[in-house]
C-alpha cells in the first residue's frame, strides 16, 4: 500500500508536499486545479516500468495509454525545461524484504522500502530526459535499515557513482569504472552487481518497484457506452479497462470468486455482490449476465429497475448505471493488494447515490476473499460532497476509523498551488474547511432571498398601481 508521495516539478505543481495516503484517499478541487495531475504521475510511472524499452527513462504514454502527458517540456512546471521532476514515494511491502550481506554476513530486513528520484535534462539541446539521482530507503518501521542510490556524475550524461548507507559495498577485484545510466528511472544496471561482491540485493530492490507498479489500475472519468451484446471468449481481463471497456468480460471472468464484507461475515459470489450494492445505491433492483445461447460466445446483460418486474437490456436503463457499472466491478475485480485510481467515480450519479457510493468504497477496503483481507487502496479525484458527506458521518459513528481516510483540496487561489490537507477528526469534522470548496452556499441563500424580496416588492408596486 502507498503510504507517502510527494511531487514536484511537475506540471502545476512546484511541490504537493508530503502526501498522506491511506487506504481511502481524495482529491478536490475546482477545474484545471491540478488534481487529475497527481493520479496521472503515478500512470506515466506504470507505464514506465512496463515499457519493453529499457532506457527510457520516462513514457509519457502513446495513443492507447492511460495517460498522454507529451514531452518534457510540457510536463516540467512552467515549461522551464532546466527544471527537475523530482518525487518521493514509500509504501508498505506485504512480505518483509529479507537478505544476506555476504561479505559481513550481516543479515537485513524491512516491511517498507521509500524511493526518491530527481529527473532532468543533461543539457538544452538534449530531448530526452536522465536520471541525476535515485535511491532506495528500506526501513523496519521509521527506522533506516539500508540506503543505496545512484547519482549522475558532475558534467557526464551516462556515467554515475553508488552511494550506500548503513551498507558497505565491497568492490571485486579490478579496475575502477563507472557504471552506465539507471534502468528507466528506478533500476540499477546490471553493471552494479558485476561491479561489487554484495550488490545482488539491488534486484530485489527493482523487482518490488515492479511489482508495486504492476498493483496499480486505472479507470478515468468516462466510461464506454454499453452494448446490448457482449462478446466473451472466456480470457480473464486484467483490470475492467481504462474506459471500463472490460467489465462485463471481467463480471463473466469472475464468477466463482466469492467476496465476503468482513470478518466470519458469509461471502457472496461476484455477480450478487455487483447487483447487491447496485441496489443499495437505489439504482436497480436486479441484475444478471446471461448467455444468448450455447453455441454462441455472447452475453446479454438484463437489468431490472425500481417499481418494474420486467427486465431490460442495459442500454435501456439510466446512463448513471454504465458509468459507475465499471467502478464497481474493478473495485471488487482487482487482485489482493491493488491500488486503484479513478477519476469521478460518481460522475452522472444523482445525490442519494454519490453518498452510498461511499458506503460501497468503505465495503471495498473492508472486503476478504478466500478468508483474507483483500488490502485495496483506492485513490480518487472527486467533485462529490455528497460522497465526503457520507464518508465524515460513517467516521463519526465508527464504521471506518477516521485515519483510513485521507482527503486534499487543490488550492488555486494561492501562487504556486498548494495541495492542502483536509484535517478531519474522530467525529468526522473537518477542522479547516476551505472556503468556498463546494461553492458558497450561504451567499447562493442570501442572494436567492433578496431576489424574492425584490421580486415581491415590483409585485405589490404593480398591484398599487393596477388599484389606482
Amino acid at each position: 500500500m502507498l503510504e507517502e508521495l510527494r511531487i514536484q516539478n511537475f506540471k502545476s505543481w512546484r511541490d504537493t508536499g508530503a502526501i498522506h495516503m491511506a487506504p481511502i484517499s481524495l482529491f478536490f478541487g475546482v477545474n484545471s486545479s491540478g488534481k487529475s495531475s497527481i493520479g496521472q504521475f503515478l500512470m506515466m510511472l506504470k507505464q514506465t516500468v512496463e515499457l519493453s524499452d529499457r532506457k527510457a527513462v520516462f513514457y509519457p504514454g502513446g495513443k492507447n495509454s492511460a495517460v498522454q502527458l507529451g514531452s518534457y517540456q510540457e510536463m516540467v512546471f512552467h515549461h522551464d525545461i532546466a527544471g527537475k521532476i523530482a518525487f518521493k514515494y514509500r509504501w508498505s511491502l506485504a512480505d518483509s524484504l529479507k537478505f544476506r550481506d555476504l561479505a559481513s554476513e550481516r543479515n537485513y530486513s524491512g516491511d517498507t522500502l521509500a524511493f526518491e528520484a530527481e529527473i532532468g535534462l543533461a543539457d538544452k539541446g538534449q530531448q530526452a530526459p536522465v536520471v541525476e539521482h535515485m535511491k532506495y530507503d528500506l526501513q523496519e518501521g521509521n527506522e533506516l535499515r539500508a540506503s543505496i542510490g545512484m547519482t549522475r556524475k558532475p558534467g557526464t550524461k551516462s556515467e554515475y557513482m553508488v552511494e550506500a548507507v548503513n551498507y558497505l559495498l565491497k568492490r571485486n577485484p579490478g579496475r575502477a569504472w563507472n557504471p552506465g545510466a539507471p534502468v528507466r528511472f528506478y533500476g540499477f544496471p546490471d553493471e552494479v552487481v558485476a561491479y561489487h561482491q554484495n550488490a545482488d540485493f539491488i534486484q530485489a530492490l527493482n523487482l518490488q518497484h515492479e511489482k508495486l507498479f504492476r498493483s496499480f489500475s486505472y479507470l478515468g472519468p468516462l466510461r464506454t457506452r454499453t452494448e446490448r451484446l457482449y462478446s466473451w471468449a472466456g480470457t480473464e481481463p486484467e483490470s475492467v479497462g481504462y474506459a471500463g471497456e472490460n467489465t462485463i468480460a471481467a463480471i463473466l471472468a469472475a464468477r466463482n470468486r466469492k467476496i465476503g464484507f468482513g470478518y466470519k461475515r458469509p461471502t457472496k459470489p461476484f455477480e450478487e455482490v455487483i447487483a447487491t450494492k447496485l441496489k443499495e445505491m437505489g439504482l436497480i433492483e436486479n441484475f444478471k449476465v446471461n448467455p444468448i445461447s450455447e453455441q454462441r460466445q455472447e452475453y446479454e446483460v438484463r437489468v431490472q429497475t425500481k417499481g418494474s418486474k420486467d427486465f431490460v437490456d442495459l442500454p435501456d436503463v439510466g446512463f448513471g448505471i454504465s458509468q459507475v457499472l465499471p467502478v464497481l466491478v474493478q473495485c471488487f475485480y482487482a487482485p489482493a493488494g491493488s491500488i486503484i485510481l479513478m477519476e469521478q467515480p460518481e460522475i452522472h450519479l444523482h445525490p442519494s447515490a454519490q453518498s452510498a457510493l461511499a458506503d460501497v468504497m468503505i465495503d471495498v477496503v473492508n472486503s476478504r476473499e478466500n478468508g483474507v483481507n483483500r488490502n485495496i487502496q483506492l485513490i480518487m479525484e472527486t467533485h462529490s460532497e455528497h460522497f465526503l458527506r457520507r464518508l465524515q458521518r460513517r467516521i463519526a459513528e465508527d464504521v471506518i476509523p477516521q485515519e483510513n481516510v485521507s482527503a486534499y483540496f487543490a488550492d488555486v487561489s494561492k501562487i504556486p498551488a498548494a495541495l492542502e490537507p483536509l484535517q478531519i477528526d474522530l467525529f468526522g469534522n473537518i477542522l479547516n474547511w476551505p472556503e468556498n470548496f463546494f461553492g458558497d452556499e450561504m451567499e447562493d441563500i442570501t442572494e436567492q432571498s433578496k431576489a424574492v424580496m425584490k421580486k415581491r416588492m415590483q409585485h405589490r408596486a404593480k398591484n398599487t398601481e393596477a388599484l389606482q
